[in-house]
């Protein structure tokens, strides 16, 4: 694939002559009140797409929402409250959506945290993994049969995408999942966790994809990579150096607009149409971490997620 300069200006060329390809494309986006999320909605919104934000924060939400209004008046967005952390509220918001009877195109699994000291969630499990993992995957998993409706009745491949990092193999523990010691504070790295729950969106994408392949189902599912960027993702990392993080950021990483380049291409271009089970950055397929690639690994990870969300 061609590799693309990383900036929207540059980026939505990309989409000139496609409107008719991106309309009609229902798109939900877990994690869309701030930073990547927020800027794909736009983006979304701007080429036709009709937007659905899950987002925990509803009135951050609702002012991401006015302000894709205000600029794109013909836009048509909806705010959905969606907390990932807490599998109750995962199952309330499938519950309202797919008993509204709305169909479903795109699938961005977009919500995360990170750098967070020792923490469970309210069903008890480290946070990281808690949020960032079973949150999207219980979502997917209740979401699935109605994009597998929409693919069908629509006759338009359907798309699941994973908001990954490199973290996922630059932040490992031995093995890559603590499967064992998913909730043991001892040995804990509030980087390691967050490198665990990245691997584990790389995994569950590959498995998700060969399943839906073997099942022969017209949905792809691919993991990502959106670039170095500072976000409200990074609050917890550096403590009282996050204001000069973020000045010195502006300089040396990718802002918010060039690191939702890569999520929108894999999610509405029609240059990764029947592409699966592949993880990419800068717009191009890529190559995930060694075990990012673990077929045997990945299918570990979908039987103890099966097991965590019961």
């Amino acid at each position: 694939m061609r590799s693309w300069t990383f900036s929207i200006k540059t980026f939505l060329p990309l989409f000139a002559n496609l409107d008719g390809y991106l309309l009609f494309r229902p798109s939900l986006i877990a994690g869309a009140s701030s930073g990547i999320g927020a800027e794909t909605a736009r983006v979304l919104a701007m080429r036709g797409v009709h937007v659905i934000m899950g987002v925990r924060n509803m009135s951050a939400g609702s002012d991401v929402k006015d302000a894709i209004v205000k600029e794109i008046p013909s836009a048509k967005v909806d705010v959905m409250e969606l907390d990932l952390s807490s599998f109750e509220s995962v199952r309330k918001f499938a519950s309202e959506y797919n008993s509204s009877g709305r169909p479903l195109n795109l699938l961005i699994n977009n919500a995360g945290i990170s750098g967070t000291p020792f923490k469970l969630s309210k069903d008890n499990i480290e946070l990281h993994f808690a949020t960032n993992h079973l949150g999207h995957f219980l979502l997917t998993n209740l979401l699935l049969d109605r994009m597998k409706k929409t693919a069908c009745e629509s006759k338009r491949e359907g798309r699941i995408v994973n908001v990954s990092s490199e973290a996922h193999y630059l932040f490992q523990y031995p093995g890559g999942i603590r499967f064992d010691r998913i909730n043991d504070q001892s040995g804990y790295s509030k980087f390691t966790a967050y490198g665990q729950s990245k691997l584990a969106n790389v995994l569950h994408a590959n498995e998700l994809a060969r399943r839906l392949k073997e099942e022969g189902v017209d949905i792809t599912a691919n993991s990502l990579h959106p670039g170095a960027i500072v976000t409200n993702i990074c609050r917890h990392y550096f403590g009282i150096f996050n204001g000069l993080l973020r000045k010195v950021g502006k300089l040396v990483f990718k802002g918010v607009e060039q690191g939702a380049a890569t999520t929108c291409y894999v999610a509405l271009h029609p240059k990764v149409e029947g592409v699966t089970g592949e993880y990419f950055k800068d717009c191009n397929i890529g190559q995930a971490g060694e075990k990012g690639r673990d077929a045997e690994l990945a299918k570990k990870l979908w039987d103890f997620s099966m097991d965590m969300i019961k």
